[in-house]
């Protein structure tokens, strides 16, 4: 077994899974807070967008309970391949829903895009896993990298996907983003399906009761990165592609 317990843990079996919730009171406590303010800050709102940015608000705070206080959060210690769809939810569903609640005003697409690509590809440095996997502090830490530069990062390319004006320079730059981060994603399922051994030793006592080897495991997080991972990305790719062309320029 581990020698650290850590942030989720302890580490469920199928047996307990579906009562491994997570009952933190500071993170509860900080939701809380967040919901609060978000909601009296969207009272600001302009009448037009008013709904869909409370609607994406409340999506990111569904999400977010889901992956840090629902079971997930636990079966993220027990399972790598449990901790890349964490991951999925953080990246695809929680950032985005945030930049369409609270766009962040100054956007970059080729800074964010870098900034979260580096926290990605960190995040899979195996020393990095244990650091975080050892202390808290350093796990919050680069979760909340990861949500900051991805809201960041859907912050610019959600804001050029539906600007009236007629930049197509900037929708098609936005597409390369997309199609890189993608990318990214896809060379990172691959290197975990395919590697011969395990990247992620913290995993290894702890996914036999899911009826999975550690190297299993592994494979199915490569997997789940691969495939419906890139498959939203994709289909917004393709969508900003198809405006580009609209404006003018044969992508």
């Amino acid at each position: 077994m581990p020698e650290y317990e850590p942030y989720c843990g302890p580490a469920p079996t199928p047996d307990t899974l579906l009562t491994s919730w997570n009952s933190d009171p500071v993170l509860l406590s900080a939701l809380a807070a967040i919901g609060i303010a978000g909601m009296w800050r969207l009272r600001e709102a302009h009448p037009a967008d008013a709904g869909l940015r409370r609607g994406a608000f409340a999506l990111a705070g569904a999400a977010t309970f889901i992956a840090f206080v629902a079971p997930l959060c636990a079966l993220t210690v027990a399972l790598f391949s449990a901790r890349t769809l964490h991951h999925l939810v953080l990246l695809g569903v929680i950032a985005p829903a945030l930049a369409i609640a609270f766009p962040f005003r100054w956007r970059a697409t080729s800074v964010s895009f870098l900034a979260v690509s580096g926290v990605l590809w960190a995040w899979h440095v195996p020393a990095v896993y244990t650091a975080t996997w050892n202390h808290d502090a350093l796990y919050w830490l680069m979760q909340i990298a990861l949500i900051g530069t991805a809201w960041a990062f859907w912050s610019s390319v959600l804001a050029n996907a539906f600007d009236t004006r007629d930049d197509a320079l900037e929708t098609l730059s936005a597409s390369a983003a997309v199609a890189g981060l993608a990318g990214q994603m896809g060379l990172i399922g691959a290197v975990l399906t395919f590697a011969p051994q395990i990247l992620y030793p913290e995993h290894l006592a702890l996914t036999a009761p899911f009826g999975l080897t550690p190297l299993a495991d592994q494979q199915l997080a490569g997997l789940i990165m691969w495939v419906p991972g890139m498959l939203p990305m994709a289909v917004l790719t393709a969508f900003l592609l198809r405006r580009s062309w609209s404006r003018g320029f044969a992508a």
